[in-house]
């Protein structure tokens, strides 16, 4: 049986991976291009746009809402989304981080 060990890694691990891993699906990388286009957009608007189901959609929202990247808002039939810029920052900042430290180390290897 397998175990989850994901509790051995770093915070700071755990947090990259989760980002990426909610960014890992092309229809949420376009989700979000279309939100930065907007800064705020309406589902329906989303789904206009791209060529999947309007509960394809509402899935890869949920799934982006989930991991923090997007704000959204529910107001009878209408919901509201826009990017969470401080999530992106963050990540930005510890890729970064990450990058340069691999950098650093493998700067000696072959």
């Amino acid at each position: 049986m397998a175990f989850n060990k994901k509790e051995e890694f770093s915070a700071k691990e755990q947090s990259l991976a989760a980002f990426t891993k909610a960014i890992s699906h092309p229809a949420r990388i376009a989700i979000l291009n279309v939100l930065a286009k907007k800064n705020e957009c309406i589902c329906g608007e989303i789904v206009d746009v791209l060529p999947l189901a309007q509960s394809t959609v509402s899935q890869h929202l949920k799934e982006l809402k989930m991991a923090g990247l997007i704000n959204g808002t529910v107001d009878g039939p209408r919901s509201c989304y826009c990017i969470n810029w401080k999530a992106f920052e963050k990540f930005n900042s510890d890729f970064n981080s990450l990058f340069e430290k691999l950098k650093e180390v493998n700067a000696k290897c072959c």
